[in-house]
C-alpha cells in the first residue's frame, strides 16, 4: 500500500504544480511578465531547495517531456502559418534561422571561452545552446500587452521561430558528439546536415499529407479528430528522429501542410492544440525549473551574465544586421528583430542534453544556459512591448476579438457556419457592411431561428450565422468587435489600423473590394502616394469603395500607419425630410376631412 500512496501523492503534487503554473499565468497577464519566467520560478520554488522540497534530478524524463512539448509547439506554429505568409518572408526567415544561428553561436563563443575557461569546441557548444529564440514567449508577451506587429516583421519572427529550433538542435547535438567521439570533417558535417534537413522535410510533407488524407477519409467519432491530429504529429516526430532525421523540422512542415489544406474539424483541432501546447509548455517549464539548483547557480553567475550581455547586445544584433542586409527592412525593424532575440525553453532544453549523455562539465552548460535564459527574460522579456511602441513596430489593439461560434458542416470542407452576437457598437451593425465571401444564413432572435428574409434588418441582440471559409473566420471577426464611441470628428474616426506595407489585395480579400489584378500586390503606402500625387501627410483621406483610408502616421514621407474607416450609412437628405413632413401633413388633413 505504501507504493500506491507514493503514486497517489505524486499525482497530487504534479497536479497541484501544474495548477499553480496555470494560475500564475493570470499574474503574468496582469503584470506583463514572461510566462516562462513565472513557470521556471514556480518550478524552482517547488524544488528541494525551495518551499516545496521536491527532489527531481531525472534528466531523461525532462528531456522526454521537453521533446514532446517542442514537437507540439512547432506543429501548432506550422498549423497557423499561411503559405502566402511563408513564401513572402521565407528568405529572410531562413537566413536568420540558419546563418543567424551560426553567427550568434560563433560570436558568443569567445566570451564563453575566456569567462568560463573552456576550449573552443566547448565554447561553441555554449553558444549553440543559447543561439535560438523563443518566439512563442515573444508573441504571448506582445498579445498580452495589447500590441500587434507590422505584418512583415511578425511573419519573419514567426517563420524564424519555426525553423531555427531544428538548426540549433542539430548544431548542439553535433558539438556534443564531437566532444564525446572526437573531431569530424566538414564534409561529414555538411552531409549530416543535408541528410537530416532533407529527411525531416520529406517526412514532414508525406506525414502532413497522410494526416490530411486520413482526417478527411476516415469517419472518426465526434471529438476524436483533434487527438488524432495531435498524435499523428508525434508519430511523425518519432519516425523522423528514429531514422536520424530532424523530427522538429518534420513536425513544423507537417503542421504547415495540414494547416493549408481543407480538413474536417479544422477549428476544433486548433482549439485542442491550444490547450495541449499550453499544458506541454507548463509541464516542460516546471520540470526544467525543478532541475535547477538555486544554490549552485551563483557559482557561474558572473560568467553567465557576461555571455548573456554579449548575446543580447552584440551577437544577436550583428547576426540580424548581416542576415537582413540583402532584404528591404527599415533600420527600426532590424533593431526590433534584434531585441526580440528572446531566449527561452529551447535554450534550457538544449542545455539538458549534455546532462543526458553524461558529458564532462555537463552541469556547467546547464547552469550557464539557465542563467542566460533568466537574464534574457528579465531584461528583454519585460521590455519587448515598450521597444515595439518606441520603434513604431506595433500599434495598440483597439479591436478585442469577439466570441465566435464555429460549426463544421458534414459532407464538405470549404465552408463552415460562423456565428456572432450582434452589439450596438459592432461595425456590422453600425456600418451595414460585410465581406462578399460571407453569406448570411440564419438569424437567432428572441430564441427564434429566422431566415435572413424573415429577420429583415439585423438588430442589436441578434445572433447571426454566416457561411464562410474556415481560414477566413478571423477576418470576419473584425466586423463584430466592440468599437469605441465615435470621436467628434467623424472624418478621422478610424475603426481599424493597418501598416503601410499591407497590400490592396489583402484589403480587398477581407472587405470584398474590387481591385485590379495588377494592383493586388501594391502596398497601401504606395497607393496613397500615387493617388494623392504628393508625400503623405497625417489626416490625409482616400476612399476605396465603402472604405476610407485615413493616414495616421507618416515616416520619411510615406504612410506608416493607416486607419480604415468603414462607410457610415448615407445621411437622409434635407429634401427627403421636407417631403416626408409634407406627406404627413396631407395625411393628417385627409383624416380630418374624413372625420
Amino acid at each position: 500500500m505504501a507504493s500506491l500512496d507514493t503514486v497517489s501523492l505524486g499525482i497530487l503534487f504534479g497536479a497541484v504544480l501544474v495548477l499553480a503554473g496555470i494560475l500564475s499565468s493570470l499574474v503574468a497577464l496582469r503584470f506583463g511578465a514572461p510566462l516562462l519566467l513565472v513557470f521556471l520560478i514556480v518550478g524552482m520554488l517547488a524544488g528541494e531547495e525551495g518551499l516545496g522540497g521536491i527532489r527531481f534530478d531525472d534528466v531523461r524524463t525532462a528531456y522526454l517531456v521537453g521533446s514532446i512539448a517542442l514537437a507540439l509547439i512547432l506543429f501548432d506554429g506550422g498549423l497557423r502559418t499561411r503559405f502566402s505568409t511563408f513564401r513572402s518572408v521565407f528568405a529572410p526567415s531562413l537566413a536568420l534561422a540558419t546563418i543567424g544561428v551560426m553567427i550568434t553561436a560563433a560570436l558568443t563563443a569567445p566570451v564563453a571561452r575566456y569567462a568560463l575557461g573552456l576550449d573552443w569546441t566547448q565554447s561553441l557548444l555554449v553558444g549553440s545552446v543559447v543561439a535560438s529564440t523563443d518566439a512563442a514567449a515573444v508573441f504571448f508577451l506582445i498579445h498580452a500587452r495589447g500590441l500587434r506587429l507590422r505584418p512583415r516583421v511578425g511573419a519573419t519572427l514567426e517563420i524564424e521561430s519555426g525553423t531555427n529550433d531544428p538548426f540549433a538542435i542539430f548544431l548542439t547535438l553535433l558539438l556534443v558528439e564531437i566532444l564525446l567521439h572526437g573531431q569530424q570533417t566538414w564534409a561529414t558535417i555538411a552531409g549530416r546536415l543535408a541528410v537530416e534537413g532533407l529527411g525531416g522535410a520529406l517526412i514532414g510533407i508525406v506525414g502532413g499529407r497522410g494526416i490530411v488524407l486520413a482526417l478527411n477519409r476516415l469517419s472518426l467519432p465526434q471529438g476524436l479528430h483533434a487527438p488524432f491530429v495531435t498524435t499523428g504529429a508525434l508519430v511523425i516526430f518519432g519516425i523522423a528522429e528514429a531514422i536520424h532525421s530532424s523530427g522538429f523540422l518534420a513536425v513544423y512542415i507537417a503542421g504547415l501542410v495540414v494547416g493549408n489544406r481543407p480538413t474536417r474539424a479544422h477549428n476544433t483541432v486548433i482549439a485542442f492544440l491550444d490547450a495541449a501546447t499550453w499544458l506541454a509548455q507548463i509541464g516542460m517549464f516546471l520540470l526544467l525549473g525543478l532541475l535547477a539548483w538555486p544554490a549552485r547557480l551563483p557559482q557561474h553567475a558572473l560568467a553567465a551574465l557576461a555571455v548573456a550581455l554579449m548575446l543580447m547586445l552584440v551577437a544577436r544584433p550583428l547576426a540580424v544586421l548581416i542576415c537582413l542586409a540583402p532584404f528591404r527592412f527599415a533600420w527600426r525593424e532590424k533593431l526590433f528583430v534584434s531585441w526580440v532575440g528572446l531566449r527561452g525553453a529551447v535554450g534550457i532544453f538544449l542545455a539538458s542534453i549534455p546532462l543526458l549523455v553524461g558529458l564532462p562539465d555537463a552541469q556547467l552548460y546547464f547552469d550557464v544556459g539557465f542563467v542566460v535564459v533568466l537574464a534574457s527574460l528579465l531584461v528583454q522579456g519585460w521590455t519587448i512591448a515598450q521597444a515595439a511602441r518606441r520603434l513604431h513596430i506595433a500599434l495598440p489593439r483597439t479591436d478585442p476579438t469577439p466570441r465566435r461560434v464555429e460549426l463544421d458542416l458534414p459532407g464538405q470542407l470549404s465552408q463552415e457556419l460562423v456565428g456572432y452576437a450582434v452589439h450596438a457598437s459592432n461595425p456590422y451593425l453600425r456600418r451595414r457592411i460585410a465581406p462578399s465571401w460571407a453569406k448570411l444564413m440564419l438569424v437567432v432572435r428572441d430564441e427564434h431561428v429566422l431566415t435572413p428574409g424573415e429577420a429583415a434588418d439585423i438588430r442589436e441582440g441578434d445572433h447571426v450565422y454566416f457561411l464562410a471559409p474556415p481560414e477566413r473566420a478571423q477576418a470576419l471577426d473584425r466586423f463584430f468587435v466592440d468599437m469605441p464611441p465615435t470621436p467628434p470628428d467623424p472624418r478621422l474616426a478610424a475603426d481599424f489600423f493597418v501598416g503601410g506595407d499591407a497590400t490592396l489585395g489583402a484589403l480587398a480579400e477581407i472587405y470584398g473590394l474590387t481591385i485590379a489584378p495588377d494592383h493586388a500586390g501594391m502596398t497601401l503606402a504606395d497607393h496613397i502616394a500615387e493617388e494623392l500625387h504628393h508625400a503623405a501627410r497625417p489626416n490625409d483621406v482616400l476612399a476605396i469603395g465603402p472604405i476610407t483610408l485615413v493616414v495616421q502616421k507618416v515616416v520619411d514621407g510615406r504612410a506608416a500607419s493607416i486607419g480604415l474607416q468603414l462607410a457610415e450609412p448615407d445621411p437622409v437628405a434635407p429634401e427627403t425630410l421636407v417631403a416626408g413632413l409634407k406627406r404627413r401633413a396631407r395625411s393628417a388633413l385627409a383624416a380630418l376631412r374624413r372625420s
